[in-house]
């Protein structure tokens, strides 16, 4: 590559990283990515809570992705609260091939959720993360955090 003040010789990867979106929430955030790694592929899954009783689930609707296998993959969500949509979207992914490096690009962790991804997921999964807030309330969410994030870039959900 060749700049104003030089040129350099970088190496390319034989395949671009895959960065995974968790819909919708982390849409936001994964277009800024995608402004920055243009030629990187996409993943986009469907993970949300299903509330009930005094817990929740997270469901996985829809996978959209490229083979994992020997890729290096960017898990983006904005709020990694629990670590539990994380998990259940990096098993999706995992279903298309293990991936060879595991990355979590998050706007803001829990003190729990980052420790439990760091349980959770592979060895070796390195986290970018813009804060880390020590508390979540009864219903899973970071505080002080951000809200839900989804909502706070596309207006509150009609239906869970």
């Amino acid at each position: 590559c060749t700049t104003p003040l030089g040129t350099a010789t970088e190496d390319i990867p034989a395949h671009q990283p895959v960065m995974a979106c968790i819909l919708r929430a982390a849409m936001p955030l994964h277009q800024g990515v995608l402004d920055v790694w243009d030629r990187a592929d996409s993943a986009f899954v469907s993970a949300y809570r299903k509330h009930q009783d005094a817990g929740f689930d997270i469901e996985i609707e829809y996978l959209g992705a490229p083979k994992m296998e020997g890729r290096a993959v960017v898990l983006i969500d904005p709020m990694l609260a629990t670590g539990a949509s994380l998990q259940a979207a990096y098993d999706a992914l995992c279903e298309t091939g293990v991936p060879a490096s595991v990355h979590v690009l998050a706007a803001i962790a829990s003190e729990e959720g980052l420790a439990n991804a760091q349980k959770l997921l592979p060895e070796g999964t390195s986290f970018i993360l813009g804060g880390v807030d020590a508390d979540l309330n009864e219903h899973g969410y970071i505080v002080p955090g951000l809200g839900d994030a989804g909502d706070l870039a596309f207006g509150a959900k009609t239906r869970n």
